[in-house]
């Protein structure tokens, strides 16, 4: 199967996360109850995945070609570093949690989606669904953020655009440079892995959390159900 059409597919997975903008950004209902009880729940959705992918993906391609000290570390220095940059731009009144998971969670899978296409392509092309999946609550969750950090639609918009173009070079580069080099891939992955679990339990689960209200910690149990169902399938 054609290099052109991995990189296609991996855009396409990429521009995912800029059509869940385009539907938060063209959400116009009132602000009810239950539309807030539904923007908890996909906020919950997209943590739900993102636990899925440091579970299923991310972490198990960390313990299969590093050892202990090095999973370890490279975990622990995601998680660091990553709180690092978000009490640097809490300290700016800035908070873009969200869109620092999609972007973290997507480019590792993209590079994956690179190595894994090269040795077997259907598996490329279930594995670039499973990340669509994902990055279309996730660039829902993120434009919201986004437009609450005072950016503009257009540049909101423009980020999840950009964002996009990470799947191709990420799958090029996996396709040439990682397809047989599993250890540098599982090195990138587990560095992702303690950020996107910082992230999570810092910034995103408490924005999911309504008070006697149940329905978002269940997007969350679905979300999951979802990376694992996807796991699941591709192995």
């Amino acid at each position: 199967m054609s290099v052109y059409i991995m990189l296609v597919i991996a855009w396409g997975a990429g521009l995912m996360a800029l059509l869940g903008g385009f539907i938060a950004h063209s959400e116009g209902s009132a602000n009810t109850v239950l539309k807030k009880e539904w923007v908890h729940g996909v906020t919950a959705f997209g943590g739900g995945i993102l636990m899925a992918a440091v579970a299923f993906a991310l972490v198990p391609e960390g313990m299969k070609e590093l050892n202990a000290w090095q999973l370890t570390g490279l975990f622990a220095a995601g998680g660091v570093t990553f709180c690092l940059v978000d009490a640097w731009l809490q300290n700016n009144e800035g908070n873009v949690a969200q869109f620092m998971a999609m972007v973290l969670d997507f480019v590792p899978e993209a590079l994956s989606l690179g190595a894994v296409f090269a040795a077997n392509p259907k598996m490329g092309i279930l594995l670039a669904i499973f990340i669509a999946a994902q990055n279309f609550p996730e660039g829902f969750n993120a434009y919201r953020e986004l437009k609450a950090a005072k950016l503009t639609t257009k540049t909101a918009l423009l980020g999840l655009l950009g964002v996009s173009f990470f799947g191709p070079l990420a799958a090029i580069m996996g396709y040439w440079l990682l397809s047989d080099a599993p250890q540098i891939t599982a090195m990138i992955m587990s560095f992702a892995a303690g950020g996107i679990l910082y992230l999570v339990f810092q910034d995103i689960a408490p924005q999911a959390k309504m008070r006697r209200h149940w329905m978002p910690a269940l997007g969350a149990v679905f979300g999951f159900i979802i990376g694992m169902l996807s796991k699941q399938l591709m192995g």
